[in-house]
């Protein structure tokens, strides 16, 4: 009979964590937010890769060992009590730093935390999984070690490629995430489809590529080849129609193995001749529909802006005289942030709708009616790593302030001068700013929106006329960001 004691180690172990007089490590965090003491002995025993560290670091006159972490102060507060007393409390944690939260234990090497995380992603959140899917699965894929986040999210993809293939992001797609998908056999999609798809992906991983496919190179067409060596032997190619063989497929031959050209030729000529190169089996396509939206469980549309109001955004959008009604609204609008879902750490901006085209941003003002907001027809990038920011040029934003309680009339003003429309800021002042239409923008010096009185609208000559009567700063109580996404696509 074993007596076990597990809740008394675990608070000793807390205990030990802090207790400042006994400790030999410790650990910065990068730009030195914060810094943590440990006990070698406690992280090396928990972390392969603690200790690999420290095997590689040097005590000082002290005899301690310092070692420095990219990672966020909160997060890492939670894992240094998890490698201690082996708990991890989720309630009332936002999903966002879960997510977080389990690509760090996957750095550190902490696998039991990390597959306890991934499994209670794909169990409790499926919700949030579907809402931020491009971003989760592009990130699941960088870090290579999620199979069980990387199998649910391709089955999803396999019933729904549209869900990626169709996706602004798809060029950035890993490698190893387009691979995993060519290897279904049930992914939904016609093969000559998919043979696009593949070709255009490797193409946008070669831009020094000629636009016209009859100015390539032998070189060109070896570079493209050796781009998509792992795709190639997925396709299946003796199951796509004569007709589409030869339009599309025997165009790039020169990519193609020989000997699988050459059954390709025998294919088209004499069918029935058996072939020496492998045939992979017809994929199991079955004309499978999304879910219709009536048998979702409807979440709210927005807790700041009306249908109304999104009708009127919508024929801003297209630049009609009159409002589109409510039932003829052309657009729906996906919500991709909710400042109290989310938080509203600039950074969160950047994180969320990095890549996103075509959003719409609304905030609610503190203490006010007001209602702001501003039209981005491009996708919002974050990886801008200059000295401030970066001006992008567009003929089709706007900013505007919405009718709502005491505010009579709504104001739209397009921009006026196109080649400074947006701003997207250096990666260094992400922690502060957010969306920055110029003349209407979200920042903190406190890195969120809601603490400190440094949102603004101003006329800075970008817009044609100011949105706000008193121009000065303001704080907000909420705010939002929607992908504005055509109903017949």
């Amino acid at each position: 009979m074993s007596l076990k004691f597990f809740d008394k180690l675990s608070q000793n172990f807390i205990e030990l964590l802090n207790d400042k007089d006994d400790y030999n490590v410790i650990i910065e965090i990068e730009n030195k937010e914060k810094s943590f003491t440990a006990h070698s002995n406690i992280l090396k025993y928990r972390s392969p890769y603690f200790r690999k560290e420290l095997e590689n670091i040097q005590t000082n006159e002290n005899n301690v060992k310092t070692i420095f972490i990219k990672s966020s102060a909160s997060i890492f507060d939670v894992i240094l009590k998890y490698i201690y007393g082996g708990i991890v409390n989720l309630e009332n944690i936002e999903t966002r730093f879960i997510f977080d939260l389990m690509l760090a234990t996957n750095k550190f090497e902490l696998d039991e935390l990390t597959n306890k995380l991934e499994t209670y992603l794909i169990d409790t959140k499926a919700s949030w999984l579907k809402i931020y899917f491009s971003l989760i699965y592009r990130t699941i894929f960088n870090e290579n070690n999620f199979k069980n986040l990387e199998n649910y999210c391709n089955d999803i993809i396999a019933k729904h490629p549209s869900l990626i293939f169709d996706n602004s992001d798809f060029y950035s797609l890993p490698e190893s995430a387009l691979v995993s998908l060519l290897k279904r056999d049930d992914l939904q999609m016609e093969e000559i489809k998919i043979w696009d798809y593949v070709i255009k992906w490797g193409i946008s991983q070669n831009p020094t590529l000629p636009t016209n496919l009859e100015e390539w190179s032998r070189e060109n067409f070896l570079l493209l080849k050796t781009t998509l060596l792992q795709c190639l032997p997925l396709i299946r190619y003796f199951h796509i129609s004569n007709t589409e063989l030869f339009d599309k497929i025997i165009p790039y031959k020169k990519i193609l193995d020989k000997q699988l050209f050459k059954d390709i030729i025998q294919h088209l000529a004499a069918p029935n001749r058996p072939f020496k190169s492998s045939i992979l089996p017809a994929r199991s396509t079955v004309v499978t529909e999304l879910p219709p939206r009536a048998d979702e469980p409807k979440e709210p549309f927005s807790t700041i802006i009306s249908e109304e109001h999104a009708a009127e955004i919508s024929s801003w959008i297209n630049r009609k005289t009159i409002n589109y009604s409510t039932t003829n609204v052309p657009y729906k609008f996906e919500l991709i942030l909710s400042g109290t879902r989310d938080g509203f750490a600039p950074q969160t901006f950047w994180n969320i709708c990095h890549g996103h085209a075509k959003t719409v941003l609304v905030i609610k003002v503190k203490g006010t009616d007001e209602i702001f907001g501003g039209y981005n027809p491009l996708a919002w990038d974050n990886t801008y790593n200059g000295l401030w920011c970066k001006l992008m040029e567009t003929k089709d934003s706007f900013i505007f302030s919405l009718k709502n309680g005491n505010i009579q009339n709504s104001i739209l003003s397009r921009v006026k001068r196109p080649e400074a429309a947006i701003c997207y800021l250096s990666k260094r002042y992400q922690k502060f700013g957010g969306p920055d239409f110029g003349d209407f923008c979200l920042c903190s010096e406190k890195s969120n929106f809601t603490l400190d009185n440094r949102n603004y609208c101003n006329n800075c000559n970008r817009y044609e006329k100011p949105i706000r009567t008193l121009s000065g700063y303001f704080s907000i109580v909420n705010y939002e960001v929607f992908k504005v996404i055509k109903k017949d696509t």
